[in-house]
Order: C-alpha cells, then sequence, then structure tokens
C-alpha cells in the first residue's frame, strides 16, 4: 500500500497494515521507533543487552544497535510470516539490522520468553501490536505481563512501552497503562510525539526502579549521544528528548486521577 504523506510531500511510502490497522510508514517511521528506543537508552546511558518484544520491521532493533555499547539485541516475535515479509518488502526500516552479528531474531511467545531470561536484559521494549480483544497481544498489557518484565530486568535496567494514542477522545488506555505501571515500578514517565501517518499524538511509557530524569539538560545527553551511538538520528537530540519529557498541564493532571489498573481478568481493549 502506497500514499503520500502530506507532511512529506516529497517521499513516496511503504506502509505496513496488519488486520487493517496501521502499523508504520517510511515516511515517518523514523519519528516513532526514534521516540519509542533513544529516551529508554539514553535514560540508562550505555546500554549492553536489549530486548524488544515485537517490533515485526525490524527498525525498533536498528535504533537499539545505534549504541555503540550494545552487545547483543534479542527480538522476539510471534508472527513469522509478518517479519519475513517486513525483511523482504521493507529494507527502509530494518536498514540491515536483522543481519547485524548483535542481532538474534526468534519466533516465540514474549511471556514465555521472559520466563525464560530473568534478570538477562538493560532495556525492554515492548513494541506489540495494540491490544485488540481477543487478539494476540492483550494480555501484554496488564500487571501481571509487566510484573514478568521487571523480573527480566538487570538491576538498573529500564522498561519502555508503546501505549497507544495521547489525545482528549481518546487517551484512557493510556492514563490507565500508566496507573498500571505505577503499581509495578517505583518510577514511570509518559510521553507523547506526533506521527503523521497515525494522524493523532502517539504515547510511550519508560519505567523503572531506577530514577528517570524528567528535565534532562540537553548538552549532557548530545555528549552522550556524540560519544556511545553512530549518531544517526533525524529526529532525536538532547532538546527533543527535553521536550518529550514535559507533557501538558491537562495529560499530567488525568494521570494523576487515573487509578485503574489492567489485569489478566480486567485487561485492555483496544
Amino acid at each position: 500500500d502506497h500514499r503520500d504523506l502530506h507532511s512529506f510531500p516529497t517521499r513516496r511510502s511503504s506502509d505496513l497494515i496488519i488486520d487493517g490497522a496501521w502499523q508504520s510508514a517510511t515516511a515517518d517511521e523514523f519519528i516513532y521507533h526514534e521516540t519509542l528506543v533513544q529516551p529508554a537508552c539514553v535514560t540508562h546511558g550505555g546500554p549492553e543487552t536489549v530486548l524488544v518484544l515485537g517490533g515485526g520491521e525490524g527498525a525498533t532493533v536498528r535504533e537499539a544497535l545505534k549504541w555503540k555499547t550494545v552487545k547483543r539485541v534479542v527480538m522476539v516475535d510471534i508472527d513469522e510470516e509478518i517479519v519475513s515479509a517486513c525483511r523482504e518488502h521493507l529494507p527502509e526500516m530494518h536498514q540491515g539490522a536483522f543481519d547485524d552479528p548483535r542481532t538474534e531474531l526468534v519466533i516465540a511467545d514474549a511471556l514465555q520468553y521472559l520466563d525464560d531470561t530473568p534478570g538477562s536484559w538493560d532495556i525492554i521494549i515492548s513494541d506489540l501490536t495494540d491490544p485488540i480483544e481477543h487478539g494476540p497481544s492483550f494480555t501484554l498489557f496488564t500487571r501481571e505481563y509487566f510484573e514478568k518484565c521487571k523480573k527480566a530486568l538487570k538491576p538498573g535496567g529500564y522498561f519502555l512501552l508503546q501505549a497507544g494514542p495521547v489525545f482528549l477522545s481518546s487517551m484512557e488506555m493510556h492514563l490507565k497503562l500508566v496507573s498500571t505501571l505505577r503499581t509495578v515500578f517505583k518510577y514511570t514517565r509518559s510521553y507523547h510525539t506526533f506521527v503523521p501517518s497515525f494522524g493523532n499524538p502517539w504515547g510511550f511509557i519508560l519505567a523503572g526502579n531506577n530514577p528517570i530524569d524528567a528535565r534532562p539538560d540537553p548538552e549532557k545527553v548530545d555528549r552522550l549521544i556524540a560519544e556511545k551511538t553512530n549518531g544517526k538520528f533525524r529526529m532525536f537530540d538532547g532538546v527533543t528528548l527535553l521536550g518529550l519529557m514535559q507533557s501538558p498541564k491537562y495529560i499530567r493532571e488525568a494521570m494523576e486521577a487515573m487509578t485503574e489498573v489492567y489485569t489478566i481478568a480486567s485487561p485492555p481493549v483496544f
């Protein structure tokens, strides 16, 4: 499927659509994927092991591999057909990430893999399809799942969740995911960015048991990026990270007011 995105009029876009739901477009996927991965890596400061749950296009792995400190990235996806199609037809997204010697692709269930790798990961990135009822991932947005992720992290590790839309008429799921993660991790930070192909702001949640700097120094972040990454960013830098960490007042107030949590018995429905 191809279309021109109004925000990128000189580019043609190859798009990934699963079950009628838009997943990503080559024209603007860098906005989503840099925003998804880089805040967690910067907050950690020098990740060596990264686990990507989902991430069929390979772009999430690509972003993790930009860090010179990274020694191993494992991508666990349950859908071999989609991964194979992305690997063949979307080279603009993975940019050879599947062939990097640091990358290991595992076709398996994320829950089982987490149980088998306790205390192994500096960063865990949950880049899953939205929790459609009776779909393959709706249980992976629950407290029980987040507890498994916590156990799989090394001390000082961070968990990052793609966490749905964040706009006035549709941010209940994001708010409940923040509330749920707060019952599991000591520190959480919600942030979002506008992704043109999604047509709305998209939310992410960073969580861990070590502090998260809500007001990072842009110059310090830029020095870290220059030292420890390959520098190949189109969107992300220190100023960008500082901006991402500042949510508007109405969102902050809504998060503070939300107390409901998602569990296996009461999971989200997108």
